[in-house]
């Protein structure tokens, strides 16, 4: 049933999935690009800026809104340099169709790695500048003075000498009509005043009211629903089923089969899935129909042994420095499969004529979307319209994977006309995710007769999640995001190497939150620890010396050593721990303190979290990331795991995969936000990294115990 992919096709979703930059300010529109907004009385001053003539300011967006703020951070960027005023602006998503038929116009629509803003921020503010420049030399040219003479505040161009004004809804017209400045200059951080406040965002209300709509919700005249079985071994097949035992049933519609997948479509969503869990199947497992957690750890473990393999970086002589210490320390850490368990399952409505395709879809990339379903229709890429939705939670989980809009518009393509919305059970989306790569990392420390610390051999073996994606940014074997954390760590030793053996099992991997900057700072700052302990040395006083080449690091670890209260002894009963870590061009640390009930209730009482990155642009959405990169942390520490036995996921929902409860979660969760200006960085995944660590640190502390695999569930210990 898959289209082909011409090569036309073939070459943009390679290009969409490889995340492009975003485009300047400057690209003009094409002859019929605003067509739509003159339709509706509008003037596209830019095409990421829309003015009406009541003055309300419409602001484009490229980018996806799951939770994290860009739908109001960008826009505010924007209102800076523009100098409208911000109650009357309001956002929107950027046409995805619009877009691909404009040459790309909005640069990258990848929502992920914490790009949102820091990719973003200089063309949206540009995209201001320019605006507000267009408007200044419209009402110059209308009142004949000079440009240099006229002012802007809150959405209003004034010359002052004269008294004469004039409202961004009267300009608009005559500024679209105007050149784009390619390089506007931009305001001095020292001028905001919009940027770095927390106006109201514009995404809560509807989340709070229950009136906002995403791809589960959607619903069209005459739409029909299906649910989705795949075969439950990666990689198999789908060998028989038999419609014929379920297509009678009350409702039920059809029954649509692809390669490895089954589909029943009816009347509601419910009789699909009832009629679903009765159909009779039989899957083609394949090779993978015996795999189970122990083979895959042997398939990891083979990593370690090798000889040789890749090396991520090297820093001086790693071999001799070991040859000649006085002590060395070993451990092995792993961590296994977790899956992203967005609220929202994965989801997406499909409409398909013989020349058009319309999918209804939260997405974290929207080109990624476009692309998959004019694959598999045969649709041209300017025939394929993508309505996009805010999603129910993503975590990396709608990015680059788009099997469920190729199943909505596969399974729509065979009923011409109708609208078909897919929606995943929760079990299905348990059992299908794309998961953080399981990984087994062994660690070495070289120490001199002093206890100092002169060398460091790391051994990671885990799989890629960059050759599944885009091979082409595998180099020489080094998956480049999976060695995150060891080949760019800050501290200062001497002789240290990153060796990376990639090791794939069937599983399929996935982007997930943070991605490698959960596991593999857990790994590094546990075994510094490590290394601190046998030498009889402070955490803390262990690991500044090493980052003083590093400031920024070292200033977020002070902020939350003295924020917890690091050099004087902790209350009867409390026990501290610490880690630091920069991530997606940005910089954290995070203090945990816990006390022990029994000897595996654990009470999380207090963590501290400092943040710099760079510039804040909605202070309150900062802080909401840290909070719930807080939480992310925990939950991951604590509870989540993906299992695997006969090939299949043991897990089924959140019965069996449990995260993070109202009740576990921490009375006190501090942010220490510290932007040192100079540089953007993310925000959504850095406040995650250090937090394991220093869970785990802390717990050491308490118990004596080393813990060195996660989730502590498994080693009998709970959040009491």
């Amino acid at each position: 049933m898959n289209a082909i992919l011409n090569p036309e096709r073939r070459a943009f979703l390679v290009k969409s999935a490889a995340a492009a930059g975003g485009l300047a300010i400057g690209v003009r529109l094409l002859p019929d690009a605003s067509a739509a907004g003159a339709a509706e009385g509008l003037t596209e001053v830019t095409h990421w800026i829309v003015i009406e003539p009541d003055d309300s300011v419409t602001v484009r967006i490229a980018r996806s809104e799951l939770g994290q703020g860009t739908f109001t951070g960008l826009p505010m960027l924007v209102a800076e340099e523009l100098e409208c005023d911000w109650s009357k602006v309001r956002a929107e998503y950027a046409d995805v169709n619009e877009h691909i038929r404009r040459n790309r116009v909005f640069g990258s629509m990848s929502t992920g790695g914490s790009r949102g803003i820091r990719d973003s921020h200089k063309y949206m503010r540009e995209a201001g500048a320019a605006a507000r420049q267009m408007l200044v030399a419209a009402a110059a040219q209308q009142w004949g003075v000079e440009a240099s003479e006229l002012g802007v505040a809150k959405g209003v161009v004034f010359h002052t000498p004269s008294g004469r004004a004039a409202r961004f809804g009267q300009l608009a017209g005559a500024a679209s009509k105007l050149p784009v400045p390619k390089e506007p200059a931009l305001k001095d951080p020292a001028q905001w005043k919009l940027v770095g406040t927390s106006p109201p965002r514009f995404d809560i209300p509807a989340k709070t009211t229950g009136a906002q709509v995403y791809a589960a919700d959607v619903r069209l005249p005459g739409m029909l629903h299906a649910s989705v079985m795949q075969c439950p071994v990666f990689g198999g097949k789908l060998k028989a089923h038999d419609a014929s035992k379920v297509i009678a049933r009350r409702g039920v519609q059809r029954v649509v089969a692809g390669p490895d997948w089954v589909a029943v479509v009816a009347d509601n969503w419910w009789r699909a899935n009832e009629a679903l869990k009765a159909l009779p199947v039989e899957w083609d497992t394949g090779e993978h129909g015996a795999t189970d957690d122990a083979a895959i750890e042997r398939f990891l473990r083979t990593g370690l042994a090798a000889a040789e393999v890749p090396v991520a970086r090297k820093d001086g002589d790693a071999a001799a420095a070991f040859a000649g210490a006085a002590k060395i320390i070993e451990a092995e850490y792993s961590c296994g499969f977790l899956n992203h368990a967005t609220l929202e399952p994965q989801c997406a409505a499909a409409r398909v004529t013989d020349d058009r395709v319309e999918v209804w879809v939260g997405t974290q990339n929207g080109e990624t979307t476009i692309a998959a379903a004019s694959e598999v229709s045969g649709v041209p890429l300017d025939k394929v319209i993508v309505h996009k939705m805010h999603a129910g939670g993503g975590f990396g989980r709608r990015g680059p994977h788009q099997e469920y809009t190729k199943q909505a518009v596969l399974i729509a393509r065979e009923m011409p006309g109708t609208p078909v919305r897919v929606q995943w059970s929760r079990e299905e989306d348990m059992r299908q995710g794309r998961y953080r790569p399981v990984s087994i990392v062994k660690q070495r420390a070289a120490l001199d007769a002093q206890g100092n610390w002169i060398g460091w051999h790391v051994r990671q073996a885990d799989q890629s999640i960059m050759i599944t994606i885009v091979p082409d940014n595998v180099k020489n074997g080094l998956d480049p995001i999976n060695t995150r954390s060891f080949s760019d760590n800050p501290y200062s030793v001497p002789h240290f190497v990153n060796e990376y053996a990639m090791r794939n099992p069937h599983v399929p991997p996935g982007f997930w939150r943070a991605v490698a900057h959960t596991q593999n700072p857990f790994y590094r700052e546990c075994f510094i620890d490590e290394i601190a302990h046998a030498t009889g040395r402070d955490p803390y006083a262990l690991r500044r010396p090493l980052l003083e080449k590093k400031p920024r690091d070292l200033a977020c670890l002070d902020a939350v050593a003295r924020a917890i209260g690091w050099g004087a002894p902790a209350p009867k009963g409390v026990f501290r721990g610490i880690a630091v870590q920069d991530s997606y061009g940005s910089y954290s640390a995070a203090a945990v303190e816990l006390s022990m009930k029994g000897d595996k209730g654990i009470q999380v009482r207090r963590v501290v979290v400092a943040l710099d990155s760079g510039h804040v642009v909605h202070r309150d959405a900062v802080e909401a990331q840290i909070q719930s990169g807080v939480i992310w942390g925990l939950s991951m520490s604590m509870h989540e795991d993906i299992t695997i036995k006969d090939g299949r996921v043991q897990q089924s929902n959140f019965t069996d995969y449990p995260v993070l409860r109202l009740a576990e979660t921490p009375p006190a969760v501090e942010s220490i936000i510290m932007p040192s200006g100079g540089f953007w960085g993310g925000v959504g995944e850095p406040p995650i990294a250090a937090v394991p660590a220093a869970l785990c640190n802390a717990l050491f502390a308490a118990t004596g115990v080393r813990v060195r695999a996660l989730p502590l569930r498994k080693l009998g210990y709970f959040y009491a």
